[in-house]
């Protein structure tokens, strides 16, 4: 990017899910007994923490978010095919994402929406282009943009796959994939059946480009979140007394395996899984395991290569752990990760790492259902060893009342410190009727991080906001949509239209905001690593799209330095290892970062 064009050169130096069904060999359970039953999720509900006897936290910093949805430009609206046929993935919801699409250094938008399951009626096309003007006003540009493919879609994946510097498209869906190669301008290519990437025609959910053999280019791995067909569900026959047909959860369908695509070259990739070792089977040679709905690529036990962390729906998370020769091993169970802290399952969606504490712990974050609490895993003295710390650290029982979808760690104050938010929203619209303190439609959650304060470190935030409107969340991701330096934020809902919110904070507030280019065919640099000192701490962030519920937000790093802090030392660990000193950024600008 050009100066004038707002970027300027750094300087190089040398029962879980709680769904409505039937228990099986239980008979009819009456209406009340069944939906109080789905207000509190699979265990029965849990003591409340007591509150610390320390009042000593400052308040939390406002919520200055505003809604600009329509002002800004943006009409989507969601669209899950719903007839009363209660169809599972009628309750999923689509992401969205933060991307640069034409390569000006703007954000621009694309949702992902569903289909009318007869192939008539409803919208045209799964996705929606937006183009940013610089300012935060968006133009709707799908039709002759190549996007317009219609399918049940669910998540995105941005990445450049084919090194040619241009930000590319996957798309995930019920009944297969598609894969769009960005030709520049605004204009893509569908390249699904060369690049081979299509599936099976299953049921696909959260998707991540990551370099995972360290060879230069980006790898495409895939979750899958349960084997489904409309006439399995339909058999199911899943009922509530005096209401009909309900929607089945997902414990009686069976799991999945993930997808891994290796990058050959030429904009061609082979499934790998197997030999990767991804395929975790159920205990007796049964099936696979996976229900997968998220995943996280992080370098956990900081080896320098890529590994990933899945959120699974009803059964244990995964930690697949890279073993550096295009293998990896599952090992969530013995890195504290797989499982509740009372070795149960939990209902997990959206999923988001951070080195919130700005010190060498690395925290896992994982959005759960109803009664199940949020989950915070935070490695211990032993890096390879995970604690949840959710209660402990202030997330845990605020959350418990919400169903959590969309989740993910930024900087909403500008001050340094990683702050958390998560978009809400239940799954039946009829929770209402006999669970008074449920809602179908709840609002977002915001955490401040206060720091390294004595007491619970995440506090949530209060008062009337436009990011609180209550919405059926699910997607979700975060930009600087308008060049002010504060980060703005989209959560996508059920059925429902879009909502845009932007930050309002404090002018004197100063931030550094930095865009990686890598060498070879990885040009994004997804997976490196920024690290800089800031008011004597050390602050790191990694570049990753993939974060929260099938969605990916914006691909630049912003640091915030608060009212007065001052930016001391710089460096960029790139993703093959190589680490780099950077001088001469300016506060309250855009830099660009060239790998040497």
């Amino acid at each position: 990017m050009k100066d004038g064009e707002g970027w300027v050169e750094g300087k190089p130096k040398p029962v879980g899910r709680l769904w409505v069904f039937f228990l099986a060999g239980c008979g009819v359970l009456s209406l009340g007994g069944l939906m109080g039953w789905l207000a509190v999720g699979r265990k029965p509900a849990s003591p409340k923490p007591p509150a610390s006897s320390e009042d000593s936290s400052p308040a939390a910093a406002p919520a200055r978010f505003r809604n600009v949805t329509l002002e800004s430009g943006l009409r989507f609206v969601h669209f899950n095919g719903a007839t009363g046929e209660k169809l599972l993935p009628e309750t999923m919801g689509g992401g969205v994402a933060f991307f640069d699409a034409e390569d000006d250094g703007d954000q621009d938008l694309v949702f992902v929406n569903g289909t009318a399951w007869s192939g008539s009626g409803g919208p045209q096309s799964s996705l929606e282009l937006y183009l940013n003007d610089g300012h935060g006003k968006f133009r709707e540009a799908t039709r002759g943009s190549g996007l317009e493919k219609r399918f049940y879609g669910m998540g995105v994946a941005c990445g450049d796959y084919d090194g040619d510097g241009l930000t590319d498209l996957y798309c995930t869906a019920v009944g297969g994939n598609f894969l769009f190669r960005n030709l520049g301008g605004g204009k893509f290519e569908e390249t699904t059946l060369k690049a081979g990437v299509g599936g099976d025609g299953g049921w696909s959910t959260g998707a991540a480009w990551i370099d995972f053999d360290r060879d230069g280019d980006l790898d495409l791995f895939v979750c899958n979140y349960v084997k489904w067909s409309r006439e399995l569900d339909m058999e199911a026959n899943y009922r509530l007394p005096g209401l009909g047909r309900s929607y089945g959860p997902p414990v009686n369908f069976g799991g999945a395996y993930p997808w891994l695509f290796l990058n050959e070259g030429r904009g061609e990739f082979r499934e790998v899984s197997q030999q990767a070792g991804l395929r975790v089977r159920l205990p007796g040679g049964g099936g696979p395991k996976a229900k997968s709905l998220a995943v996280a690529p992080v370098d956990i036990d900081r080896d320098g290569w890529m590994d990933l962390v899945v959120a699974n729906d009803t059964v244990q998370n995964f930690v697949f752990l890279n073993r550096q020769n295009g293998t990896f091993e599952e090992v969530g169970a013995r890195y504290g990760i797989a499982f509740d802290t009372l070795g149960q399952t939990r209902g997990a969606m959206g999923i988001d790492t951070a080195k919130f504490r700005n010190d060498e712990a690395l925290g896992i974050a994982i959005g759960n259902f109803a009664n199940e609490m949020n989950a915070l895993y935070v490695s211990q003295r032993e890096m390879t060893l995970f604690a949840d710390e959710a209660v402990a650290e202030g997330l845990g029982a605020a959350s418990r009342d919400r169903l959590t979808f969309g989740l993910f760690f930024f900087d909403y104050d500008l001050d340094g410190r990683l702050d958390l938010l998560t978009a809400n929203g239940h799954l039946d619209e009829f929770i209402e009727r006999s669970s008074p303190g449920q809602r179908y439609r709840q609002a977002a959650q915001l955490f401040w991080n206060q720091g390294g304060v004595r007491g619970e470190r995440f506090v949530p935030v209060e008062g009337p906001s436009d990011l609180f409107q209550p919405m059926v969340g699910r997607g979700s991701a975060y930009a600087d949509i308008d060049g002010d330096g504060d980060l703005d934020v989209v959560m996508t809902q059920v059925g429902g239209p879009a909502l845009l919110v932007r930050n309002e904070s404090s002018a004197a507030v100063r931030w550094i905001r930095l865009r990686l280019k890598g060498r070879g065919g990885n040009t994004d640099a997804i997976g490196a690593w920024v690290m800089a000192r800031v008011n004597g701490q050390e602050l790191a962030r990694q570049v990753m799209p993939t974060k929260s519920y099938l969605s990916q937000s914006e691909l630049p790093i912003t640091l915030g330095l608060g009212q007065s802090g001052r930016l001391g030392s710089l460096e960029v660990r790139w993703p093959n290892g190589r680490i780099q000193k950077v001088e001469g950024i300016e506060v309250n600008r855009s830099t660009l970062i060239q790998e040497p």
